[in-house]
């Protein structure tokens, strides 16, 4: 009879009493009961090395062990105090220094992540993939957030889905280097025949700068940045050396010399492209181009963060610098799947592309002295004369009885009309100004980083701006007002009948009451329409000049032969001093027209209260009923509503101008909040100097050249 063989041993993953016992007694023989010691054992106990989906399972439990919130400090003799991030760290280098078959088991298992993943991806095109356009990225965004693909073991970006959340990054900061080190130095000597994890991870790094360098010097040589960059050959371009100098560093391995020349290659890329971003200004941007230019700093910083890696001591310095880039790699990771970070990327590159030419186009006259603040309410004063008539106009096509097409057309000439007249006479209107300022403002303000003299620039430029606004506002205020009567009395000399019938008028008073109708809320809708009206204004001068425009007028044969060479390049320069004015102009009058029609076909009963324009119609109401009506509480009530339009129209205008404008350069909160601490405290000591100009013009500054703008109107 044949005796059958025992069954083989029951195979564990979990270690036995006695065996977690000793563990706890060896590793934390002050609290050997500790959750944190019991769960090591448990995680060291069975590391997989074979199978690949077990070896994902077991590094996602060994951070989210080393994630856990409990401290593991103080647990034996020897041992300080820890961090919280630290003391977990610091206990698993302790055990894997003390248990060498746990060592080599955890080398195996890196040594087998290597062997199979490739990091191309991860060092080369995470947070640097191409944007082909907003909608099709956010589609790609939100179907990842709702379906996210499957794992791919084979790239090592993948490792990065282990760090789900923004705060991970927090995390990994706080993680002491040394140990770090100490942990990649036990654990990156694998047996043979796998490889060694850090010549793996360096062969990576090397292709990831080849592939960077190739990338980078495509994007720099393209025809938009070279013809943004004159007086460089292309011979001598950086870029095209940048592209020689990577493929030396992947023949050589990395030799530090190869890095060296590497480093000076991508300083020389980098002053290119600042070269090119300040000769933007003057040449006008595109969406695609801000783009372009964003995208080849991002692949600059990245090559020189790997070449850091590379070029540092093995050791703590090697380890420092490698977590250095994976934290940005993180933070890049947790930006390309984000869409809010999309949503504010691309309209940080839309008010780039319009904010900055705002400043350029409708600056008004900085006021510093009596003179320029009379003549800024000279200019302010035909404007007001020209918002009456418009007033006058638009109360006359209340009463037509038209389609509502015919009305919103007629109305639309009427507004846009008499905003690009008062561009083409030089007038201004008050509350325009307010996204003009805010440019100014921010441009004045300047990018990230500190920049000497800024605080001593906005002493002078923001008492001039608050000067410039009121005196624009009193200009038009007070024009409108006596244009609005001379012209109810030119009414009843020529018909006499004032403009308004009595329950017309009645009706214009009581739409302006501050709190029984909702006329506050659409002086803030009028703010959002102004600003609108503003960043159609920069968008229409930066296409005109981005596209050459003025040059091809002034060279256009047709019109050289009909208006001489002269006259050709003299339209060009009128069309480039009132582009802005025109486009903003025709904007307003249609928003102002149009956005009240097409609530109405939606049953929103949506109105526009636009100061000056207000003021206008309350006048010409109170005309119409006499000086009695005048005098009465609804009569001042309504004037107190048109206090409200004006602070509203100029706020909310400016508040969003101001907002585009700092997201545009890419100025911190911190720093915007300094600033408005500095104008309150400012405000308090010194209010006249907001208000009016000094009697005696201020001294020149050291540079010899007076602050304030080019002298130069807006409608």
């Amino acid at each position: 009879m044949s005796v059958s063989p025992s069954p083989p041993p029951p195979v564990r993953s979990e270690p036995s009493c006695r065996e977690m016992d000793a563990f706890c007694l060896r590793y934390a023989p002050r609290a050997p009961g500790h959750a944190a010691v019991r769960d090591l054992c448990r995680l060291l106990y069975v590391i997989p090395s074979e199978d690949r989906e077990a070896r994902d399972a077991w590094v996602e439990r060994c951070i989210a062990w080393l994630r856990e919130p409990r401290s593991a400090s103080g647990l034996h003799e020897e041992e300080e105090p820890q961090p919280l991030a630290a003391s977990r760290l610091k206990l698993l280098v302790r055990v894997l220094e003390g248990e060498r078959a746990t060592r080599l088991a955890l080398s195996r298992l890196v040594g087998a992540i290597c062997a199979e993943a490739h990091g191309l991806k991860l060092f080369a095109q995470v947070g640097l993939a191409d944007h082909p356009g907003f909608l099709s990225e956010l589609t790609d965004r939100v179907l990842q957030r709702l379906l996210p693909a499957p794992p791919d073991p084979e790239r090592l970006s993948d490792l990065l889905l282990l760090f789900p959340k923004p705060e991970d990054v927090t995390w990994l900061e706080s993680l002491p280097a040394g140990s770090l080190a100490r942990l990649l130095a036990m654990v990156g000597e694998p047996p043979p025949p796998l490889p060694d994890p850090g010549m793996v991870f360096r062969a990576h790094l090397v292709d990831a700068l080849a592939l960077l360098a190739t990338r980078t010097a495509a994007l720099g040589l393209d025809e938009e940045v070279r013809d943004r960059s004159p007086g460089m050959a292309f011979r001598a371009s950086p870029f095209l050396r940048l592209r020689r100098t990577c493929d030396g560093v992947l023949a050589r391995n990395a030799a530090p010399d190869t890095l060296r020349e590497l480093e000076t290659a991508v300083a020389d890329c980098r002053s290119v492209t600042d070269t090119v971003t300040q000769h933007l200004e003057q040449s006008g941007l595109s969406v695609k181009l801000v783009y372009r230019l964003d995208s080849i700093r991002g692949g600059l910083d990245r090559m020189e963060s790997i070449a850091r890696v590379l070029g540092a001591s093995p050791g703590e310095a090697r380890c420092r610098e490698g977590l250095a880039l994976i934290l940005h790699l993180l933070r890049t990771a947790h930006e390309e799947r984000s869409v809010r970070e999309l949503a504010k990327t691309h309209l940080r590159l839309m008010a780039r592309t319009t904010i900055e030419r705002v400043g350029h186009s409708a600056e008004h006259p900085l006021i510093s002295t009596r003179a320029e603040f009379h003549s800024m309410v000279h200019s302010a004063s035909g404007g007001g004369l020209l918002a009456a008539i418009t007033a006058a106009l638009c109360l006359f096509l209340d009463k037509l009885a038209m389609a509502p097409f015919f009305t919103g057309l007629l109305s639309t000439f009427n507004y846009a009309g008499s905003f690009v007249l008062m561009q083409f006479l030089g007038f201004t209107l008050a509350a325009r100004q307010p996204s003009m300022t805010a440019a100014m403002l921010a441009g004045a303000m300047g990018g990230k980083g500190p920049r000497p003299g800024r605080l001593e620039r906005l002493e002078e430029l923001i008492p001039c701006l608050t000067r410039s606004q009121l005196a624009a506002l009193l200009g038009n205020l007070s024009c409108v007002l006596l244009a609005s009567v001379g012209l109810t009395l030119l009414s009843h000399h020529a018909t006499g009948q004032p403009l308004l019938a009595p329950d017309q008028a009645q009706a214009v008073i009581d739409s302006l009451h501050p709190w029984r109708s909702a006329t506050l809320a659409w002086a803030a809708l009028t703010g959002v329409l102004l600003w609108v009206a503003s960043l159609a204004s920069g968008w229409m001068e930066n296409f005109f000049v981005y596209r050459r425009l003025p040059e091809a007028l002034a060279h256009h044969r047709g019109l050289q032969r009909l208006l001489g060479d002269t006259g050709a390049h003299g339209l060009a320069g009128f069309m480039l001093r009132h582009v802005a004015g025109i486009g903003g102009g025709i904007t307003l009058g249609v928003l102002l027209a149009v956005v009240p029609k097409v609530g109405s076909f939606f049953g929103l009963p949506l109105e526009v209260r636009h100061v000056t324009l207000s003021l206008g119609s309350l006048a010409l109401a109170g005309g119409a009923l006499g000086a009695q009506a005048v005098l009465t509480w609804g009569f001042l009530a309504a004037l107190l509503g048109i206090l409200g339009i004006a602070a509203l129209n100029i706020g909310v205008s400016f508040a969003l101008a101001l907002t585009v404008a700092l997201r545009a350069r890419d100025i911190s909160s911190q720093e915007s909040w300094r600033l408005l601490r500095w104008v309150g405290l400012r405000l308090m000591k010194e209010p006249r100097s907001f208000l009016l100009p000094p009697p005696v013009p201020p001294a020149p500054a050291a540079s010899g050249q007076p602050v304030s703008a080019p002298a130069q109107t807006e409608g």
